[in-house]
């Protein structure tokens, strides 16, 4: 951690659960940042396993884009996180690493993070057509729309959902709570045959 703090003094470097390397930057010096720990021989970070986002509605920079770098060459893992909020973009670094441009694209659809430089800026995991990012803390669970097959048409048609958030009923009980019997031993109750008493018993 010592070498992570002398290199990037920008940056904000701690063990989290009592082994993990975190930095955390200014979206500013994110792609330096990231080319010294490519690049330098001491960090080795040579491959972009993952980027993936978090939602905090409750901050100013509600997002966090957060990197999982990984040093074959040194046995060694760090994850870099970057804050920004709903308008700012952050840097696009599928540049230095060409692997990130599917990780921004799920990123940018699932939270609605803009990354600057990204040209393939497109959905990935949902259609087209999809309206608003679907692993936003204000997104409903139920949607804005709802998709059925018709008939007539002989297509699928989008129709906004016809059953709102505000009266959904959740029932938050496990399916196993209140059983007597699990599921394959009403047989057992069913067929079972006594013993015969010791009285009973022939000589």
């Amino acid at each position: 951690m010592g070498a992570v703090t002398a290199a990037l003094p920008q940056g904000k470097a701690e063990i989290e659960r009592g082994a993990e390397l975190v930095l955390r930057l200014p979206r500013e010096s994110l792609l330096d940042a990231m080319l010294l720990l490519r690049d330098d021989p001491r960090f080795a970070f040579e491959q972009c396993m993952d980027i993936c986002g978090t939602d905090w509605p409750e901050k100013p920079l509600r997002f966090e884009v957060v990197y999982n770098l990984l040093s074959l060459a040194l046995n060694q893992r760090i994850r870099v996180i970057v804050a920004t909020d709903a308008a700012t973009p952050v840097p696009s670094v599928a540049s230095i690493w060409p692997c990130a441009t599917w990780y921004e694209r799920e990123a940018w659809d699932m939270y609605g993070i803009v990354f600057e430089g990204l040209t393939d800026l497109r959905r990935l995991l949902t259609d087209y057509g999809f309206e608003g990012h679907p692993l936003r803390k204000d997104f409903p669970l139920t949607g804005y729309v709802e998709v059925r097959y018709d008939e007539e048409r002989k297509q699928v048609v989008y129709e906004p959902v016809k059953l709102t958030q505000d009266f959904r009923n959740f029932d938050f009980l496990s399916p196993w709570e209140g059983l007597t019997t699990l599921p394959g031993d009403e047989k057992v109750h069913l067929n079972r045959i006594e013993a015969p008493k010791p009285e009973e018993a022939k000589p």
